[in-house]
Parts: structure tokens; sequence; C-alpha cells
């Protein structure tokens, strides 16, 4: 905070609690119970021009996702050993289900195929953006990517994502097939603050959430006033400092979405 000093046109404030987000202390994120992260197979020759056979042990429950994970066992194909994944479960996926993964494998759901093997119009998930990331997009419950075109001269594929943007990667990036499982979980309703209480508890200290306007001044910008009223427009440039970054940031624009959308056709 800048000093106060006679005739200053900076004025004293509370650091506010955006300012205080990602500086660790009560904010940190709560992955003492997680299971661990969820990725495809370390990207092999087995599944570079073969595919490999895995078995799924069992369906867990990961606390703070909403998406539920497999076990997955792989028998190592150079060592006597075996590779244990932790990856995103697909709707439909049970335990002892045998599950393939690789450029010869089977289009069935709970396996794991580059997109480019793949017909226009499949529904994939835990789909990498970059080949061998071991999985970066459409990893939500419910969530999946829709393989729209394919270009093989350039070996690129452009995919649909969840939130309805198009984007172009390479066609040897894996997918596993069928949407994540657990879709429909946003439709229940908490219908007490406890459960909302739990489920915030599960993934960082983020609820309740007290309102700007119900502050004091000192506290936020939108704070004080005889009426709860923000007082200014409530959006805010890009380059504005802490503590006076909040409310709607470098909004392109406000309000209620009227009229109908109307969709940009695709130059293929």
């Amino acid at each position: 905070l800048t000093p106060v000093c006679s005739g200053s046109p900076y004025k004293m404030g509370r650091v506010i609690r955006s300012q205080r987000k990602g500086r660790g202390s009560v904010f940190k994120s709560h992955n003492t119970h997680r299971k661990g992260a969820a990725k495809h197979r370390v990207l092999d020759a087995a599944e570079r021009h073969h595919y490999i056979k895995g078995v799924v042990k069992e369906i867990i429950h990961d606390p703070g996702r909403g998406a539920p994970l497999a076990k997955v066992v792989f028998r190592d194909p150079v060592r006597y050993k075996l590779q244990k994944v932790l990856t995103v479960a697909a709707e439909g996926t049970y335990s002892g289900q045998f599950v393939y993964c690789g450029k010869k494998a089977t289009l069935s759901v709970g396996n794991t195929v580059p997109l480019g093997e793949m017909p226009e119009g499949t529904i994939v998930c835990n789909v990498e953006s970059k080949a061998g990331d071991r999985g970066t997009l459409a990893r939500c419950s419910g969530d999946y990517v829709i393989v729209v075109a394919h270009n093989p001269d350039a070996g690129i594929t452009r995919i649909k994502l969840p939130s309805g943007s198009k984007k172009v990667v390479s066609s040897s990036c894996r997918a596993t097939i069928g949407q994540v499982a657990g879709g429909g979980r946003t439709e229940k309703p908490m219908l007490k603050a406890g459960r909302a209480y739990w489920a915030a508890k599960a993934k960082r200290n983020s609820w309740p959430k007290v309102r700007g306007v119900a502050m004091n001044p000192v506290e936020h910008p939108h704070g004080g006033g005889n009426h709860q009223h923000i007082g200014h427009a409530s959006t805010v440039s890009r380059w504005a400092p802490p503590g006076q970054k909040v409310g709607l940031i470098a909004a392109r624009r406000t309000g209620r979405l009227r009229g109908t959308s109307v969709v940009k056709a695709d130059k293929e």
C-alpha cells in the first residue's frame, strides 16, 4: 500500500480478500485426502504403434473432484511388473472391465485412442492438447469433446470443446472414448447450507463468500453507503491495481444476453 502523505491522491485501505488469495495461509487448497492426479498412461511404443490391455480394478471418489476416477492396472510391456494408472472414468466404466489403449485399440467406451484414428463426430473425454501430455481437456463430470474434422495431410484434428469453442490439436493426441462419468451433478439442488459447506470444504476456503456491497469502505471498493449499492460502474480496467480490481474485470459487454445467438458457419 502507498503511504499517505499530505496532498496524496492515494487513500489507505485494508488489504482486501482478493489480494490475500494466492498467498497460502487459509487459502491453500485442501488436498490432503485427494487420491492423486488423473492422467493417461505415459506414451510409449506399445501405445504409439499397437495397443495394450488394462483392467479396471475399482472406481473411486476423489474428494474435491466431481468426476469419479478409475484405477487401471496394465502389465509393463518391458519389465516384469504392473503399471498402475489413475484416470478419469468414462460413463459406463465398471470394475473388472478390460480397457485397451493405443493406436490399434477398438472404438468402444473406456478405450484410449489417438484422435486421428476416430471418425468425425466421435464423443471423447480427457483429451490431450499436446501429444503425450496425458490429458488436459474435458475432464469434469459429464464433459465431452466432439471430433469435428481431420486434416490427414497436416496431421491435425479440429475438436469442439465443452465451452463450445473449436480448437485444433495434433491427430496423435490421445482421448478416452465416451463422456466423463458423473454428469448432471450440478442439476441437483443444494437445499441447505450444510451441503454447500461440505462441498466447498473439500476444495478450498471459498465459502461462505461475503458480498463486497455488504462490507465497509475500508474492506472493499463496493462497501459503504446508506444502501447496499456499488456507487460506480461495476466494470473495472484490466490494468487496475490490486485492491481496486474487483467486479467485472475488463468486460467486453455486460447485462443479460438478449436476442437469438447467431452461430457462425464453419469454414470446412
